[in-house]
């Protein structure tokens, strides 16, 4: 059998013959664009060999004040999903196959993924909604066919820790205060530490790590978010894009009064808060429960500010701490809301530098070049007066951030008030709130004692038994043995961290205690000393028992447990030196 022709031996019509074949079969845009494709693959080439080990860093330069998802349909509905005045109704209908997988992928890994439902929302019908659970030491007391969760790493599950999910012994408003009656001194009376007023556990008690008594098979009582967009998108339910269902159980007990109360007296207040209301809520075939439905802050909850800003949120993990100038580092520390793509997350990084790395005298002098002075000291007076423990300060890290790219300032949004009215009704304007002898920003204990932390008997404040984060003793709650959060396996931070280095400079800095004093003095006022606090409590009361599946019994326990709250501090506060030089 002969060779086979080499290409070079091969007559040249041949040759020819075949290279016309081959070029016909590479696409005309290749042929017509060889040489610009080849320049890009060698350009290409070069970065990749000289940069190829760099970080790729990702900004925004564009000073637009525009930005957000597109918005293709928002459903009217038959009434004002938060008109709080009304009882609503919710159901959930979803496939228990598509439940159980997204319970595996929580219990196995932490994950909450999204289980397709259709919704019922006061008689209107929204097909494949988009539900998962919401929370994080929320979660903590969740079991599966009676088996909790194996914690993540040394600290729990990310965002782990009581606060933010439950009170030590799973108490409702005025734990550790036998009928009812507030702390003192600083001190839980009977019950020990977080016990329930008059003995016994009341209905929604702890789970482990002290989060809610929360059983997978009683879906109708887990905490969740609805999602109107998340598999149909660009969708809305009168403007919003998510809901959430407020778990029972936590500070406010099977009702959540609490929360209900401190968001209505925000707006008494005429502060930015979310809006409310109370629903009867079925899932499946499941009893029908009464929850507590809460506005989740979106790109809708935005719009209710006068001049264009973006709104950024603190995660649990936060610590506000600089890190550097790349974004990327602060991803466990704020999620940007709004406006994404026109705008970024530099002007927080500019403020936690500026608060990290100013001098006292700086901070007092330029803190208002940076943040509105005056609605920050009307935020921390009202943790302060509403006994929120878990704010910006505390271990849940609760709050939003604000900048007004009008004033280029900064404001900071309360959110998650399931663990107000919680603590001592005697806190003084200047005490930190604490609860289960856990301290939440700067200040002194509640009854006395100073800013390290020392109760009058001298006793520094102890973590509940099995608090995740504990450290040896003279470290900070929460923190490691280097004083910074715990982290888990993965390098993330975990556990519960206490303090805010921005509310702490502002507290402890003369230059702003009279702007503070008089915030809460006007507060006090609005809130307590015009008896409008009570008013709200029957009001809301009154519209909780028109709701389907509205326990009246524990309603009206719970109900006259935070009128005496409310009642000892309109008193105690009226004695305050604060209150009474105005």
């Amino acid at each position: 059998m002969p060779a086979p022709l080499s290409a070079a031996s091969m007559p040249r019509p041949v040759r020819r013959s075949m290279v016309r074949r081959l070029k016909h079969r590479i696409p005309l845009r290749v042929r017509h664009y060889w040489k610009l494709l080849t320049v890009c693959v060698a350009f290409l080439t070069v970065l990749t060999l000289v940069f190829g080990s760099d970080r790729i860093r990702p900004y925004v330069s564009s000073a637009s004040d525009e930005g957000g998802d597109a918005v293709t349909v928002d459903l009217a509905g038959r009434q004002d999903l938060f008109d709080s005045t009304t009882a609503h109704s919710i159901s959930l209908t979803f496939r228990d196959a598509d439940y159980q997988r997204m319970l595996d992928g929580y219990f196995a890994n932490g994950e909450k993924d999204y289980v397709e439902a259709d919704l019922m929302i006061d008689g209107t019908a929204v097909p494949s909604v988009g539900i998962r659970l919401k929370g994080n030491s929320t979660l903590r007391g969740l079991t599966r066919d009676g088996e909790a969760r194996q914690s993540q790493g040394e600290g729990g599950p990310p965002g782990g820790g009581m606060p933010g999910g439950g009170m030590p012994g799973g108490g409702q408003p005025g734990a550790g205060m036998p009928d009812g009656q507030p702390q003192q001194d600083g001190q839980p009376q009977q019950g020990g530490e977080g016990a329930p007023a008059g003995g016994g556990q009341r209905p929604g008690g702890a789970g482990p790590g002290g989060g809610a008594s929360l059983a997978a098979e009683e879906p109708e009582d887990l905490p969740w978010l609805i999602s109107f967009d998340e598999f149909v998108d660009g969708r809305r339910y009168q403007g919003h894009q998510e809901i959430a269902v407020r778990v029972a159980g936590m500070g406010g007990g099977a009702t959540v009064l609490n929360e209900a109360l401190a968001l209505s007296l925000f707006n008494v207040a005429g502060e930015p808060a979310q809006r409310y209301a109370y629903s009867s809520f079925t899932v499946n075939d499941r009893p029908t429960t009464a929850r507590l439905i809460v506005e989740h802050p979106d790109e809708h909850f935005a719009d209710q500010f006068d001049s264009p800003g973006v709104l950024y949120k603190s995660l649990s993990t936060s610590r506000f701490e600089y890190q550097g100038e790349d974004p990327v580092d602060y991803q466990d520390d704020f999620k940007q809301i709004n406006k994404k793509g026109s705008q970024d997350l530099q002007p927080v990084i500019n403020l936690v530098k500026w608060v990290t790395e100013a001098s006292d005298e700086e901070f007092a002098a330029r803190l208002a070049e940076h943040v509105d002075v005056e609605s920050f000291a009307r935020y921390v007076a009202m943790q302060n007066l509403l006994l929120n423990f878990d704010d910006m300060a505390g271990p849940g890290r609760n709050y939003y951030l604000w900048y007004d790219l009008t004033t280029k300032k900064f404001s900071v949004i309360s959110w998650d008030h399931n663990l107000a009215f919680s603590g001592s009704a005697t806190q003084g304007p200047h005490d930190a709130g604490s609860m289960g002898g856990m301290r939440g920003g700067m200040g002194r204990p509640p009854g006395g004692g100073d800013a390290t932390g020392q109760v009058p008997d001298g006793a520094p404040p102890q973590l509940p038994e099995g608090f995740p984060g504990q450290r040896p003793e003279g470290t900070p709650p929460g923190a490691g043995d280097d004083g910074a959060a715990p982290q888990g396996a993965d390098g993330r931070r975990t556990g519960p961290t206490m303090g805010h280095a921005l509310k702490e400079r502002f507290l402890a800095n003369d230059a702003f205690t009279e702007v503070y004093e008089s915030a809460y003095r006007e507060l006090y006022q609005q809130l307590y000393g015009s008896g409008r606090a009570l008013e709200i409590i029957d009001g809301i009361t009154a519209v909780m028992a028109t709701v389907d599946g509205y326990q009246a019994e524990t309603g009206s326990t719970e109900a006259e447990q935070l009128r005496t709250i409310v009642k000892q501090r309109t008193e105690s506060l009226a004695k305050n030196e604060v209150i009474s030089k105005g």
